[in-house]
């Protein structure tokens, strides 16, 4: 049974210790103080207020939750035991559900003090036990203070960084990945399983990653298994581990995955490639927290958060026996989809960017971005090999460049080739001089060829057609010539084709 203690009067006496600096940062510090003990509670607050922090007594966990919205502390320095309302890991617990940014730390005397530990495995910043020691309280206010200083200022950048197109390791700000962060800063923070859908390349184990970075157990380890690239008869050691002798070749006793993530989160890639039989031990893992290992008698308990990812089409999946649906409902507690790289407009360009800066530091080379034929050709291809192809594209384009500009004719031939038919892109920069030359190439191709007809539509005379075809060739600006945008083959288009014809046969 814990022990209440009575609050202790604190030592050494508050003239000991008001001389210690307070720091300049803990003057837009506000601490509230939880503690039924009246004595207690307003000596605290002497303390408090004398190292420069603003300090409010309450002595319920309920009056602590109404101080939340009008004194808004930064801190919280609750009694753990507080009989009989809300204790101190309730508070805590009830802080963190109202979304409440503050750090918690817990007054215990010495019969709580295991209860305290196993708070701060919970989301408690420390503990202070009683009798209170003065310089280690104030101390542990400023460690606290700096923490939450710290992690706010990082919640800023990253705010500013997103609106660049920047979240975290994940870049992109087209309205897909936009959603896609919203969900990711929703799940991030629970400990619940989430099921990661996409095409191969799109970056399923950077979300992961990502939630795992954004999550509480950020410190701890993240651990990744391709279910698809370890042998059926081996990914059952590969995830509980097994015991000495288990099977041949077992020479010693060997952690698996899932205790090398205890305490932090297993990313599971390809859990569709999992066998059945094997997914139904995984089912009691997560369930029940707890598995043997192969050839082992003894339960291992661990506390895991598992992400887990698929190319597949999960109802389909579900359906075909594929997965199981038991444990199809117990990973897609959360799911998230990703878009593939066409649909995610000019996050192309973006991504583009980032691998060329990447590759030209690793290369040694002055390379700093592409010109516009080739922003235009990234822009047009369909990547079915997603944000991979593009990253193996761009590496190639820096080690071939010889400039410091990226040209199509550094990129892969499928990439340089574009997509059937010709299509018109308009980017951010472009002049009204190059979106003309596009329209007229598209015009062309349209009319498969026809200068007559092609001027009609552009509403110009086929004399002025004919001096922008030449002036787009003396600069090099037609299909194959040089800089500009990819179109059709109009450089050497029969004259015959410049008559009137019927204009039901174009």
């Amino acid at each position: 049974m814990i022990e209440r203690l009575p609050g202790a009067s604190l030592t050494p006496p508050l003239a000991d210790v008001s001389a210690l600096p307070a720091p300049a940062a803990a003057e837009r510090c506000r601490v509230l103080i939880v503690d039924d003990y009246v004595s207690s509670a307003d000596g605290l607050v002497e303390h408090v207020e004398g190292w420069g922090f603003a300090a409010r007594a309450v002595h319920s966990g309920e009056q602590a939750l109404a101080a939340l919205t009008d004194f808004a502390p930064d801190l919280i320095l609750s009694d753990l035991i507080m009989p009989p309302g809300i204790d101190g890991i309730e508070l805590m617990e009830r802080i963190r559900s109202r979304g409440v940014d503050c750090e918690v730390l817990l007054l215990t005397g010495h019969g709580t003090i295991a209860t305290a530990v196993d708070a701060i495995k919970r989301g408690a910043f420390d503990y202070v036990a009683k009798p209170v020691d003065p310089p280690r309280l104030h101390h542990l206010l400023e460690r606290a203070f700096e923490k939450l200083t710290a992690r706010r200022e990082l919640f800023r950048l990253r705010r500013v960084l997103q609106n660049e197109g920047w979240f975290d390791s994940m870049i992109g700000n087209s309205p897909r990945m936009a959603a896609l962060y919203v969900q990711i800063d929703q799940v991030a923070p629970s400990a619940a399983s989430v099921m990661i859908t996409g095409e191969s390349g799109t970056g399923k184990e950077l979300v992961a990653r990502t939630i795992h970075q954004r999550s509480p157990r950020a410190g701890q380890a993240f651990i990744p298994v391709n279910c698809a690239a370890i042998p059926e008869n081996l990914l059952e050691s590969e995830l509980f581990g097994h015991e000495k002798g288990a099977f041949t070749g077992a020479i010693a006793t060997r952690q698996g995955c899932f205790e090398l993530a205890d305490g932090g989160t297993l990313f599971l890639d390809e859990i569709g490639e999992m066998p059945t039989p094997l997914q139904a031990k995984l089912l009691r893992a997560l369930e029940e927290r707890r598995f043997r290992r192969v050839g082992g008698s003894q339960e291992v308990v661990v506390d895991v958060r598992v992400i887990a990812a698929t190319n597949r089409d999960l109802e389909q999946a579900r359906r075909e026996g594929v997965l199981r649906e038991d444990l199809y409902y117990r990973l897609n507690v959360f799911h998230l989809d990703l878009p593939p790289l066409r649909d995610r407009g000019e996050d192309r360009l973006l991504l583009a960017q980032h691998f060329i800066t990447e590759f030209a530091r690793r290369e040694g080379k002055p390379v700093v971005g592409l010109d516009n034929e080739a922003r235009v050709a990234i822009m047009r291809h369909d990547w079915p090999g997603n944000v991979r192809e593009l990253r193996n594209a761009m590496e190639r384009a820096v080690i071939v460049a010889r400039g410091s500009v990226l040209g199509p004719e550094t990129l892969p031939p499928t990439v340089r080739g574009g997509a059937t038919g010709y299509e018109p892109v308009l980017l951010p920069g472009m002049t009204v001089e190059d979106a003309e030359r596009q329209l007229i190439f598209l015009t062309l191709e349209r009319t498969g060829g026809n200068k007559t007809r092609a001027a009609k539509l552009l509403d110009i005379s086929l004399k002025t057609l004919h001096n922008k075809l030449r002036r787009y060739r003396e600069l090099g600006l037609l299909p194959g010539g040089g800089a500009g945008a990819a179109g059709p083959a109009v450089d050497e288009v029969p004259a015959v084709r410049d008559r009137p014809v019927d204009e039901g046969a174009a």
